[in-house]
C-alpha cells in the first residue's frame, strides 16, 4: 500500500524520501558552541578594554584610582571621574611597564583569535555536515586552544607591572604579584574567568559537526 503510495506521488514529481537527519538539523553542541564562543567574544574584548584591573578606593581623604591595560583612571572625592589613555596608535611606548605591554598585546592577540575562530564557528552552522565542516571546527578548535595559552601567560605576565614607579605613586610599595595599597579589580578577575571558560570551547569544538547527530542503527530482525 505504501509503495503503490509512493508511486502515485512520484508519478507527479514529488519525492516523499526522507531527507538526510544530519541535513535538516542543527547540532545542539554546536550551536551551544557558537553561542559560548560569541559570548566569550564579547567578555574578552570588555575585559580588554577595561580599565579596572587594579584599583584603589578612597582612602585617607584621597582620590580612588584604577588600571587597566591601555589607560588609568581616577574618581575624585567630589565624584569626578577622569580616564587616561597610556598609549594609542603611535603612544604604545607610553605604557608604564614592559610586562604591562607584552600584556596588551598578547590579551589583544588571544582575543582576536577567538574573534575568528567565533567567526568560523558560526560559519559551520550553514555548512552540510561532511569534511569540510569537520576541518572547519577542528580548525576553530585549535585557534581556541592557542587563545587560552596566549591569553593566560598576558594574564601572569601583568601582575609583574605593579613595580613600575606609577604604580607605587597609587599603591604605595606595590611590587611584582603585591598589589600593596591597591587590589585586584573586576575587570582582571573577568578576564580570568573568560579565560577559564574559554578552556572548554575546544573540547565543544571535537563534538560540534552535525554528524555526530547520525542516529546509531537498529538491528534488523531476522
Amino acid at each position: 500500500m505504501h509503495a503503490l503510495f509512493d508511486r502515485n506521488w512520484k508519478g507527479l514529481g514529488i519525492d516523499l524520501s526522507p531527507l538526510p537527519h544530519a541535513a535538516r538539523m542543527f547540532s545542539c553542541v554546536g550551536c551551544f558552541w557558537v553561542l559560548l564562543s560569541s559570548a566569550l567574544v564579547a567578555i574578552c574584548s570588555f575585559s580588554f578594554i577595561s580599565p579596572a584591573w587594579i584599583v584603589k578606593d578612597h582612602l585617607k581623604n584621597k582620590d580612588s584610582v584604577s588600571f587597566g591595560l591601555l589607560w588609568h583612571c581616577s574618581e575624585s572625592l567630589d565624584h569626578m571621574y577622569r580616564c587616561y589613555t597610556f598609549g594609542g596608535l603611535g603612544r604604545f611606548q607610553e605604557i608604564p611597564s614592559s610586562s604591562w605591554q607584552t600584556s596588551a598585546v598578547l590579551c589583544s592577540g588571544g582575543c582576536a583569535l577567538l574573534a575568528v575562530s567565533s567567526l568560523l564557528a558560526i560559519i559551520t552552522i550553514f555548512l552540510p555536515g561532511g569534511a569540510c565542516e569537520r576541518r572547519i571546527c577542528t580548525l576553530a578548535g585549535y585557534m581556541q586552544m592557542a587563545a587560552v595559552f596566549i591569553m593566560a601567560f598576558g594574564l601572569l605576565v601583568y601582575p609583574f607591572g605593579l613595580n613600575s614607579n606609577l604604580v607605587k605613586s597609587f599603591c604605595g610599595d606595590s611590587d611584582i604579584y603585591y598589589a600593596g595599597e591597591c587590589q585586584i579589580g573586576w575587570g582582571y578577575m573577568l578576564a580570568i574567568v573568560g579565560v577559564m571558560l574559554t578552556l572548554f570551547l575546544p573540547f565543544f569544538a571535537k563534538y560540534a559537526p552535525k554528524e555526530q547527530l547520525s542516529p546509531t542503527p537498529l538491528p534488523t530482525l531476522l
